[in-house]
């Protein structure tokens, strides 16, 4: 197992200087396969978004008055805020049902989730015409304060906090910073508590803003249910994204994880995917509810009715049955292979309301250019780039500092005094 470089605890300045440089400085190998494809398309990335600040949005995007929100909004942002739902779920499973068995994947997914929201505020930047107003929706000017966007604002922006404290903990032990450590810890029940509410709100707001595009969005798509079905798909999508991130990370990060948690792995990942099979029933059931409500028959025997019925039933009930079979048959491999399904679902769902079946009765349809493609693929590698980095050095997935487990000791032995006396 790799060691965890610590400051000591009398450190000063200095010392804090050398480590975080000590620190910064590349580990493992460089010539990699996805270093040679990930650099070049960063590069190119960094380039085209000069040029965006440089001559406006239209100058690399496919964007119009007609369609004003794209790639960088239908994927970047609404599929990328699903994909980090596993956070809030499980920081509920563990920290409010206390179902310890996914300890060991916590500071992971809330990573994974903290790194989603904040790169895709950045896309969200880039899909702005005008960057320096996004100050306006958090403080309501022009929008008003009962605007759902105001809402998605201030969850985005607050729920990125929490975040940021419920991992703080690994940073303090990175730092070797005890008596930060020891505060941050006791700030995390209360920061998942209230990061649950949020990522709730949020994942719903965001099907919200749809609801005032009913003339815009295909019928097949549109329902006043689309927040509870963002709610939903959140569920499977972030804990699909779990499975599969968790699934790579034990093979690349494999010298970090300890025996114990290498042994928990498919216990992690079969209880995942009960967890998946029972949401993604769910979801079918309410789409199906919705179908006959809406009164949809006639638009099935249309090219976008066979559309919608290859996202429901290639992408939600196929895997849906398969994470249920293997659930029942400890198939860890089909448990993986739903994930991915599941995840190709969510993303085709979110393409399907933002871009596909938005204004497609349009005469031209928008399809994005390839710079908006390579700019999405940017943020993606450098959001991959950031997470590798932080694997490599904090304690994520290895076992905490020595000190912390003797902090805990102390702290149940005391308790135990407490309660002789």
């Amino acid at each position: 197992m790799n060691s965890i470089h610590i400051i000591p605890a009398d450190n000063d300045g200095k010392s804090i200087w050398k480590f975080l440089l000590r620190e910064s400085k590349p580990k493992g190998k460089w010539m990699t396969p996805f270093n040679l494809i990930s650099i070049p398309v960063i590069l190119l990335g960094v380039f085209l978004i000069v040029i965006r600040f440089w001559k406006g949005i239209g100058s690399i995007t496919n964007l119009s008055q007609e369609i004003p929100w794209g790639l960088w909004i239908g994927f970047d942002v609404v599929t990328g805020v699903a994909f980090a739902g596993g956070a809030y779920v499980i920081t509920f499973m563990v920290y409010i049902l206390n179902m310890h068995k996914y300890h060991s994947i916590v500071r992971v997914t809330v990573l994974n989730g903290f790194l989603a929201y904040l790169f895709y505020a950045g896309a969200l930047l880039l899909d702005l015409g005008r960057p320096w107003n996004v100050i306006n929706p958090i403080i309501g000017n022009n929008f008003g304060v009962s605007s759902v966007l105001f809402l998605v604002a201030w969850h985005f922006l607050l729920y990125m906090i929490a975040q940021l404290i419920e991992f703080s903990p690994a940073i303090a032990e990175w730092l070797g910073a005890r008596r930060a450590h020891k505060i941050l810890s006791g700030m995390t029940l209360a920061a998942v508590i209230f990061g649950i509410t949020l990522s709730m709100l949020h994942q719903s707001g965001l099907g919200a803003l749809y609801l005032m595009a009913k003339e815009k969005i295909h019928p097949l798509w549109y329902s006043e249910f689309i927040p509870v079905m963002f709610f939903v798909s959140s569920i499977f999508a972030g804990l699909s994204m779990v499975i599969f991130e968790g699934s790579l990370s034990h093979k690349a990060f494999s010298s970090q994880i300890s025996d114990k948690d290498h042994k928990a792995q498919k216990g992690i990942i079969h209880g995942l995917a009960k967890i998946c099979s029972g949401t993604l029933f769910a979801y079918f059931f309410l789409q199906l509810l919705v179908f006959i409500h809406g009164k949809h028959w006639d638009l099935i025997n249309t090219p976008m009715g066979y559309w919608y019925l290859v996202e429901m039933i290639g992408f939600v009930l196929v895997p849906m049955i398969l994470f249920f079979y293997s659930y029942r048959a400890n198939n860890i491999l089909l448990i993986r292979l739903a994930a991915i399904l599941t995840m190709l679902g969510v993303v085709l769902n979110r393409l399907n309301v933002t871009i596909i079946g938005f204004r497609w009765d349009m005469a031209v349809h928008y399809v994005p250019s390839w710079m908006e493609i390579v700019v999405t693929l940017t943020v993606l590698f450098t959001e991959i780039w950031i997470f590798r980095w932080v694997i490599n050095r904090l304690p994520v997935l290895r076992e905490s500092p020595n000190w912390v487990n003797e902090n805990k000791n102390s702290q149940v032995a005391f308790k135990d005094d407490h309660l002789r006396a």
